[in-house]
């Protein structure tokens, strides 16, 4: 592994034809994706906090795990907005790889529990394509009352469920988390959970270019929480609508969306450079591969928070893309068709890549979870914007009993992506209202999602290195 991460680097350096070089980084992300493979993984659903009207079987907590059974550490990984456990397939495997005494247990909230994957998992290339044309049946809101109650209250309960569990296994427990899933480490640390403090449950706090406050807008007035808003997503049902709107249904994702895009990442990792399935993910002629990443390329991407570093478009042609910027992405572009008809567009790897593609949709499905959270429950959100970073003297102080940061003494890691969603002043800004202390890092040229999918292990690294003194016997 160790030989893989240095050698990424030095292969942009080399003047090798570009079809070599790319040939050439597949190849060795390929072998770095072998070794870590053969970590162990399992998928645990156990109890968790019962939620008046809320059917038995979705009161659970999620955690896919990743390394030893009987640990001397284990660290909890909470995904971010409308993101699975999937999401830290490759980063879980690289810690506990380069420290096998280290469990990585990845969080999926409950609401994955309504996903069904089973035609994603067994079906055919043919089965595949009709998905990513057709989609797959959804969950109507009008069936899924009860996840109008599956808030941050919620959200943590189950988490803690998981992290208590862990400390009867190990003292060493540590959260984290990437994204909103930063954003709900920092709180995790703050909330009152019937009189005690989450921070007493853990040792330490990772934020992945996420933290308190992050895109939680200004703050809710009683009438907003209940009849709705705006932040810094979009409209937010309130609290009266979440019946009629109980998971996020927009134009850059929905049920429907998450399913399509996992068929595409199924049909990329079994044939990547195969045409397509036409009138599906891609409004041109395109390879499966090209098909799933010029979605969420940084090149591309409708959205920064869904913005990934993995190489280029192959045979594009295109053009600037104004509405992304009005949307906050950066220098954006629009792929209008194939540059050349008679070829499809493709995907090639690059020196500078972040990510490496291939390895990217293998783990994107997975029997053991996904990279999304398809019903993403607009109560967590809608509750974020109501508890921001302290709930005390705010009409939320009793139902979401989020106390003030000032007095906390956990040691907490910041990692910023250099073209990401958080800066390390950011961080520093968090930290100067806590007793804290802080160590942050920032991954050089990686867009928000690369930080838990990249190609090299230094984001790993850093992890493992603020771990270790921390750890007691």
């Amino acid at each position: 592994m160790r030989r893989a991460s240095l050698l990424l680097p030095l292969l942009g350096a080399l003047s090798f034809p570009v079809a070599a070089q790319d040939a050439a980084l597949d190849d060795l992300n390929a072998q770095a994706a072998a070794t870590l493979n053969l970590v162990p993984v399992t998928r645990v659903v156990r109890s968790g906090t019962p939620v008046p009207g809320t059917p038995t079987d979705l009161n659970a907590s999620v955690t896919v795990r990743y390394g030893p059974a009987k640990p001397a550490a284990v660290l909890l990984l909470m995904p971010g907005y409308l993101g699975g456990a999937g999401s830290f397939d490759r980063l879980a495997r690289q810690l506990v790889n380069l420290d096998p005494t280290l469990a990585v247990w990845a969080v999926d909230r409950r609401a994955n529990l309504l996903e069904d994957h089973a035609p994603l998992l067994t079906g055919g290339v043919p089965q595949l394509a009709q998905i990513v044309q057709r989609g797959l049946p959804t969950r109507a809101p009008a069936s899924v009352p009860f996840m109008k109650d599956w808030g941050l209250d919620v959200t943590l309960r189950d988490w803690r469920a998981a992290v208590l569990e862990a400390r009867t296994l190990t003292p060493n427990v540590f959260i984290g988390g990437h994204s909103m899933g930063g954003t709900l480490t920092g709180l995790y640390a703050s909330y009152d959970f019937r009189g005690t403090r989450g921070a007493k449950d853990v040792r330490g706090l990772i934020m992945l270019d996420g933290l308190p406050g992050l895109m939680s807008g200004k703050a809710l007035t009683t009438d907003q929480y209940e009849q709705g808003a705006m932040n810094p997503l979009g409209p937010l049902p309130g609290l009266n609508t979440l019946t009629r709107s109980p998971y996020v249904d927009a134009l850059y994702f929905s049920p429907a969306l998450a399913a399509r895009a996992a068929a595409q990442a199924r049909l990329a990792a079994l044939q990547p450079d195969a045409p397509a399935p036409q009138n599906g993910f891609a409004a041109f002629p395109a390879t499966n591969l090209a098909a799933a990443m010029t979605r969420l390329d940084q090149r591309y991407a409708l959205l920064p928070f869904l913005a990934i570093r993995a190489g280029h478009a192959t045979n594009a042609a295109d053009a600037p893309y104004l509405l992304n910027r009005v949307l906050g992405a950066r220098d954006t572009r629009w792929i209008t068709g194939a540059a050349d008809p008679a070829r499809p567009v493709g995907w090639g790897s690059e020196a500078g890549q972040v990510t490496d593609a291939r390895d990217f949709v293998r783990r994107y499905l997975t029997p053991q979870s996904d990279y999304a959270e398809w019903y993403f429950p607009n109560r967590l959100t809608l509750d974020l914007a109501a508890a921001r970073t302290d709930t005390t003297g705010t009409p939320f102080e009793k139902t979401l009993p989020v106390r003030s940061a000032r007095d906390l003494t956990l040691p907490v890691l910041g990692i910023a992506a250099e073209q990401g969603v958080t800066t390390e002043t950011q961080f520093r800004e968090y930290a100067a209202g806590t007793r804290a202390p802080l160590t942050v890092r920032t991954l050089k040229g990686a867009a928000h999602l690369d930080i838990t999918t990249a190609s090299g292990d230094q984001v790993a690294r850093w992890i493992l290195d603020w771990l270790r003194p921390l750890r007691r016997a």
